[in-house]
């Protein structure tokens, strides 16, 4: 799905989620005032294959400058966390290392502004190559971590190998330490989420369009 006017413009956007009913969200959040194109990628579940998706994507002449945000849904590994919360990563985290975001603070700003009264988190986000339940989520918050999935990390370590530019990480809990599911879409928490998730791609346009602003 892409938005804007063609690759000689503005720097594109890039929007990698996992999941169709991820692709299916954000398709249904209209796509605004673009600085550039926007396109909103499918990776397919798991870093390798969000590693994959993004390679092949940025190696495209007409993507190598996009900026890139990777976004969906996320498990919430502090007490307190609810479903529907938005988690805006300051840095991914995974075995291989970690990556800093880019705009963090007007990222955030951007996202109250486009889903008010809903509560915002900053803090690490880390990568996981499997479902993190119980002990093990525990442990990760131990660590640091704020929440946790299985792309986003991945995804930003792809698009800063592929060359520099700002990368985001955008993820709403669809469960929490005292809120796990069985499933995505079957409870509550996961149409809360679901429903957060429809409204987030301004606030990605927005981010993206300020980044491009010039510098006084």
């Amino acid at each position: 799905m892409t938005y804007g006017t063609g690759s000689s413009g503005p720097a594109p956007l890039l929007v990698a989620c996992a999941l169709g009913i991820e692709r299916l969200a954000l398709r249904g959040g209209g796509p605004g005032e673009a600085a550039g194109p926007v396109t909103v990628l499918r990776t397919g579940m798991g870093p390798l294959a969000a590693d994959h998706a993004v390679t092949r994507a940025l190696h495209d002449p007409a993507m190598r400058e996009a900026a890139v945000v990777a976004t969906g849904f996320c498990a919430g590994l502090a007490p307190g966390m609810h479903p529907g919360d938005l988690v805006v990563a300051d840095e991914t985290r995974d075995g291989t290392g970690r990556t800093e975001c880019s705009g963090v603070e007007l990222l955030a700003k951007e996202l109250a502004r486009a889903v008010p009264r809903r509560v915002i988190h900053t803090g690490p986000l880390v990568g996981s190559d499997h479902v993190v339940r119980g002990a093990e989520r525990a442990a990760l918050h131990a660590a640091g971590a704020l929440a946790v999935d299985m792309e986003s990390a991945a995804t930003l370590r792809s698009a800063v190998r592929a060359g520099p530019r700002p990368v985001a990480a955008v993820r709403v809990v669809v469960d929490a330490p005292e809120h796990e599911l069985v499933r995505i879409g079957t409870l509550r928490g996961g149409i809360s989420a679901f429903r957060v998730l429809r409204t987030v791609l301004p606030a990605f346009i927005e981010w993206h369009r300020s980044l491009l602003l010039p510098r006084r």
